[in-house]
């Protein structure tokens, strides 16, 4: 009895915060870029002697905007991205603070925001997965089409994830592959009440 009313509780708490907060869902296709130094070995992330290769996927996220002062809301973002190319993966879990507003007369509603989190890599000749701190700072302009529906006319991000190697898997190729730079680019639609 005691837990049923802790929901009943949690439940008018969270439906009062949500009457002033502007809350979105979206689940949007996404390609990113990456880069990163030559991995001479078999179980190389981006494939033998390459140094870049574009990952294609989705982004499944929502954010909160529940601070409101004028034109200016800020909140936080949680996201999570699935990316494949050249049979590797890139998969990341990503939770970052939001700020957004509506500073022009037409209704356009840019924002910006820094995320973190984890990021989690595959070779694609290896079933070996390494998980490893993800960072990224995102930014893109929202354009409302109806009252509950946006379109995301464009989300670029510009992050880092250090990403499995040889030396990882088979103890051979190149020791100290850095941090994987990541430039992704996106488009598709928000859902929010």
């Amino acid at each position: 009895m005691k837990l049923r009313s802790f929901a009943v509780v949690v439940v008018l708490t969270l439906a009062t915060l949500a009457a002033n907060a502007q809350v979105g869902i979206y689940l949007n296709p996404v390609a990113i870029r990456v880069s990163n130094s030559v991995d001479e070995g078999p179980f190389a992330f981006l494939g033998q002697d390459t140094t870049s290769r574009v990952f294609y996927g989705y982004t499944l996220g929502g954010y909160d905007d529940f601070f409101h002062a004028g034109s200016l809301n800020a909140g936080f973002d949680v996201r999570f991205s699935d990316l494949h190319a050249n049979n590797a993966m890139l998969k990341s879990g990503l939770v970052g603070v939001r700020v957004s507003g509506k500073p022009f007369v037409r209704p356009f509603k840019p924002y910006v925001q820094f995320s973190f989190g984890y990021g989690t890599t595959k070779a694609p000749v290896s079933t070996v997965h390494k998980s490893k701190f993800d960072y990224a700072l995102y930014g893109g302009v929202d354009y409302p089409l109806q009252k509950h529906v946006d379109w995301r006319i464009g989300e670029i991000g510009y992050g880092a994830v250090t990403t499995i190697s040889s030396a990882d898997v088979g103890g051979g190729g190149t020791f100290n592959v850095p941090t994987a730079k990541q430039i992704s680019f996106s488009s598709g639609f928000v859902f929010h009440f």
